[in-house]
């Protein structure tokens, strides 16, 4: 738990949130630097080597004692592509000691590793797309599944990095979230759920990984007919309680991407 917060919830949400947008100015400032970003450009920009390796399940990892950033080879190129935004962020940390040193004032143990980890996701995000982008996006489709589409289909990411830059970019409470479901190899059916989920700073709720869609929910029927829809409907909390909430859903292949908004 924050050991800077003072005790109130309320506190360390502000704290983190400075943390982030700190994170945010130095991924912005590296990004504007670059010519391009493609990957070994992003490690010259820190002064590092780029190798690529088989790190079993690890995704990669940064050595600042011989300068190397270190990506799985055995990765799709859109997850090393993130996976290197993220390890040039760990960089980036580090070589800022105010950042670093609130960290360690604010968080300990286990929840500072989350903590680091967190922000490295944001700066990832930050490197590899753009405010125009998600300006744009946002313009084009409302804060809504197709904006989340939208995003990583321009900016090359996949659709969960997209909707975490989404909730840190978009102002009002809204909650974005990719379901999957379908079927097994073996042709069993597979329920539709949360895979992914991320919840703007006005937002008082959050939809965790797993939580099941039920049947004749907005999203459900988008999966089944494979047609976007915008309604009035609910959170689908796991306590089968049901909040108002204005629902985008955007069926793609075999994910809906989508957003509640509070009502």
């Amino acid at each position: 738990m924050p050991s800077g917060a003072s005790g109130s919830a309320g506190a360390e949400q502000q704290v983190f949130e400075s943390h982030k947008m700190r994170m945010r100015e130095l991924a912005r400032e590296f990004a504007a630097r670059q010519p391009v970003l493609e990957p070994h450009a992003l490690a010259e920009g820190l002064g590092a080597r780029l190798a690529y390796t088989d790190l079993g399940e690890r995704d990669g990892a940064y050595d600042p004692e011989h300068s190397v950033i270190l990506i799985n080879q055995t990765h799709s190129p859109q997850r090393q592509r993130f996976t290197l935004a993220h390890e040039v962020s760990h960089a980036l940390l580090l070589g800022d000691e105010d950042l670093l040193s609130d960290l360690h004032d604010a968080f300990e143990g286990d929840a500072l590793e989350q903590a680091i980890e967190t922000l490295c996701n944001v700066g990832a995000a930050t490197i590899l797309i753009s405010d125009e982008e998600l300006r744009g996006a946002v313009e084009r489709h409302g804060a809504s599944g197709a904006a989340i589409a939208d995003v990583a289909r321009r900016a090359d990411v996949s659709a969960a990095v997209a909707l975490y830059a989404l909730a840190d970019f978009v102002k009002t409470p809204t909650v974005f979230a990719v379901c999957t479901g379908g079927q097994t190899r073996t042709g069993q059916h597979r329920p539709l759920v949360v895979q992914s989920s991320a919840s703007t700073v006005s937002m008082r709720y959050s939809l965790r990984p797993g939580t099941p869609i039920p049947e004749g929910h907005p999203i459900d029927t988008a999966f089944r007919t494979g047609l976007p829809i915008e309604e009035a409907s609910y959170f689908p909390f796991r306590s089968g309680k049901k909040m108002p909430a204005f629902v985008t859903a955007y069926p793609l292949k075999a994910r809906v991407l989508c957003s509640f908004e509070e009502r």
